[in-house]
């Protein structure tokens, strides 16, 4: 198929989909587009809570790949929605979404798959890898994160000295907090509120975060976060307000000190220079403890990624579709 190199496959539909019960009253929504008889991979979307979406479907040659989507827990088509209040957290956590991978690879008789996915995404593909190494063939993984709570705090705090006056609207958002430290734990109290104001104030305010710490970016279109759609927003900082008030029940460093795990396994990390969501010091420590795996690095991207970016995900890609374990 002739495109340019950093030019996206067309637009294509699922050919089948479906929802999955994974138990705990939760079923996940999931999807199979491209090629049935081609190269199985899964996209491993971000947030936590973001949902799929149809352009990450655009990154795989579909005469080639068998893509597999799939919404995590509490987002996009899978229910219960995190943005009832009704909807239990505690069935929402980094080992469930670990346990919904494999009921879904094991539901589509798939024996092992490519993993693709950036941001949270990439911490839960590390944390299934390093699970589940025999059932990875690959991994491509831009705007890498661990979720190590120094990186948390990085995110919710530290990189505030670059966004003093964003950063106070954020902090003055739960002036309940005991301190810095307490700042998402606080969130993630509001947005267990019972008070719907309460709950669609923490998620404006959150949302207005993160588009901040993004806003050096060259992003055409309306703020990522603080334009979706409200049902959408509020899940979205539910799930991910759980997930870090919690250190996504890792322990500090976790993924980094089992990398050897991923031996075998060749890995494209490709990360932004200017990337202040999530620096790219992460992505040299796991370049550096994982053998097989190759980083790139985008001198003029940030966390969203641009054409440079997306050429190097769609080279890696295209490069492992041929490629069988």
């Amino acid at each position: 198929m002739d495109r340019e190199p950093d030019e996206l496959y067309p637009p294509i539909e699922p050919y089948e989909s479906g929802m999955l019960d994974v138990g705990d009253g939760n079923h996940v929504y999931w999807e199979a587009c491209g090629n049935p008889d081609g190269k199985p991979a899964l996209v491993v979307h971000g947030g936590p809570g973001s949902g799929c979406t149809p352009r990450a479907r655009q990154y795989f040659d579909p005469d080639r790949y068998r893509v597999v989507l799939f919404d995590q827990r509490g987002c996009g088509r899978s229910t219960p929605h995190a943005s009832d209040p009704a909807t239990d957290m505690a069935y929402n956590t980094t080992a469930h979404l670990i346990a919904d991978m494999e009921r879904l690879r094991e539901h589509l008789s798939i024996d092992n798959w490519l993993l693709y996915g950036g941001s949270w995404g990439s911490t839960l593909i590390l944390a299934y890898a390093e699970e589940h190494p025999e059932r990875v063939t690959e991994a491509v993984i831009p705007s890498v994160t661990t979720t190590r709570r120094s990186e948390i705090d990085w995110l919710y705090r530290g990189v505030g000295q670059l966004f003093p006056e964003a950063w106070d609207a954020f902090r003055a958002g739960v002036p309940e907090a005991t301190g810095p430290t307490d700042l998402v734990a606080a969130y993630a109290r509001r947005m267990e509120s019972e008070d719907a104001a309460v709950r669609e104030k923490a998620t404006a305010d959150w949302c207005a975060w993160e588009d901040a710490v993004i806003s050096m970016e060259a992003i055409a279109g309306p703020p990522p976060y603080s334009s979706r759609p409200d049902r959408d927003q509020q899940a979205l900082v539910r799930i991910c307000a759980h997930y870090f008030a919690h250190g996504a029940w890792l322990e500090e460093g976790r993924l980094l000190d089992r990398a050897h795990h991923l031996t075998g396994i060749p890995g494209a990390l490709i990360h932004g220079r200017f990337d202040l969501a999530s620096p790219l010091i992460t992505a040299w420590e796991l370049n550096r403890a994982w053998p097989d795996a190759e980083l790139t690095i985008i001198d003029n991207a940030g966390h969203m990624g641009g054409a440079a970016t997306r050429r190097a995900v769609l080279g890696a890609l295209d490069g492992f579709a041929e490629r069988r374990r």
